[in-house]
């Protein structure tokens, strides 16, 4: 059945009355809008439910990103018609502007549809890839994620001013002349869109990765890195929002990336026990050449190195296997009991400060037994 035999039969049903004839033509195509939306919105959630269940992201990426347009898509589609039967009748100006607003709304839905799908696929093979074990690169997923996403927008705005009657090269060149002006305005923006630009493709971090700076106080645990800014969240678990220009003129450190953690600590023994210091030497050495958790390739030092005021002062100088904070205190701690041990069972002991008080005219030397700060 066409359009023309349905009119002619509502008008037979209104009994020749052309206005109700038009009335219930927008009903009959409302009514079938409705009809049809409430049945495509339930095939969609359950083809969205089985597709949940399936191990490859795309078929559930397509049909969730394609739900929620596919219904907007439906309204648009029917009001336009319902419309265009209305602008048949009556010779209106306001009814020019249906086949517009039609194709605006058309390439909106699809555009709407685009970015889903991207966004969907991105974080389906993310959780895919977490869930089979598989690392994960999310920078530069995200990197890649953004960029089609912009381009789907740009695209469509060039149709959709295209689709309006708009000469795309025009466009451009207007683009390009007031691009100069843009620039000067938004010069800051600009600046972090480079910035970011710059993080994605030199990649000093990523997103998981805990960075500082000794130029300004930066540090903590990146999470999200924007076009305009990088999110970090420090270490007393406040957010902190970084303009991305600002990794362009500072100096980053990524202690994430360490190959190992260092232990530097300096032992003072008592001058008492200057004949036991190379035999502890040579065992706090031998002790850390036996370690699991020391790391033997790195640079090992371990040597009395000065006369100190009090104390007979040892470097300890090591490196862990491991990097991870946690674990790393643990090593450290469990290497400074077992040099305490070591002193310990040479009959030695670790210095505290002392002063030595020599009293005029006395024939014996009076220590000071109190220990003295500093």
């Amino acid at each position: 059945m066409n359009l023309d035999s349905l009119e002619s039969w509502l008008k037979q049903i209104a009994g020749g009355d052309a206005l109700l004839a038009l009335v219930l033509q927008v009903f009959v195509v409302v009514l079938v809008v409705v009809v049809a939306n409430f049945f495509l919105r339930r095939v969609l959630a359950r083809l969205e439910e089985r597709t949940r269940l399936t191990t490859t992201p795309w078929d559930f990426a397509l049909v969730s990103a394609a739900r929620k347009p596919l219904t907007l898509l439906a309204w648009i589609v029917g009001i336009t018609f319902a419309a265009r039967i209305v602008q048949a009748h009556a010779d209106a100006a306001l009814f020019e502007a249906v086949a517009p607003v039609r194709t605006i709304g058309v390439i909106g839905c699809i555009t709407w549809f685009l970015v889903r799908f991207i966004s969907n696929v991105q974080d389906g093979v993310m959780a895919q890839r977490l869930a089979q074990g598989e690392s994960v690169d999310r920078t530069t997923v995200d990197a890649i994620g953004k960029l089609l996403r912009i381009s789907v927008l740009i695209t469509a705005v060039l149709v959709g001013l295209q689709s309006l009657g708009f000469s795309i090269s025009g466009v451009l060149a207007f683009g390009g002349v007031g691009g100069i002006a843009v620039g000067f305005a938004a010069k800051d923006l600009l600046a972090n869109f480079f910035g970011g630009l710059m993080v994605y493709l030199d990649r000093p971090f990523v997103v998981g990765e805990w960075i500082r700076s000794p130029d300004k106080e930066i540090e903590g645990t990146v999470e999200e890195i924007g076009w305009r800014l990088t999110r970090i969240r420090t270490f007393d678990k406040r957010p902190l929002y970084v303009p991305n220009s600002v990794f362009t003129q500072i100096t980053v450190e990524n202690p994430s990336r360490m190959s190992n953690r260092r232990i530097k600590e300096t032992v003072g023994l008592r001058y008492a026990d200057i004949d036991k210091v190379a035999p502890i030497v040579r065992d706090i050495k031998a002790m850390l050449r036996a370690h699991p958790d020391i790391d033997q390739a790195p640079t090992m030092i371990v040597n009395f190195t000065q006369f100190a005021a009090s104390s007979l002062d040892i470097m300890v100088y090591t490196f862990t296997v491991t990097t991870a904070w946690v674990a790393y205190h643990e090593v450290k701690q469990d290497v400074m009991l077992k040099i305490a041990e070591i002193i310990e069972r040479h009959g030695a002991e670790i210095a505290f400060p002392t002063r030595t008080l020599h009293v005029e005219g006395a024939v014996d030397t009076v220590p000071a037994s109190a220990p003295v700060a500093g």
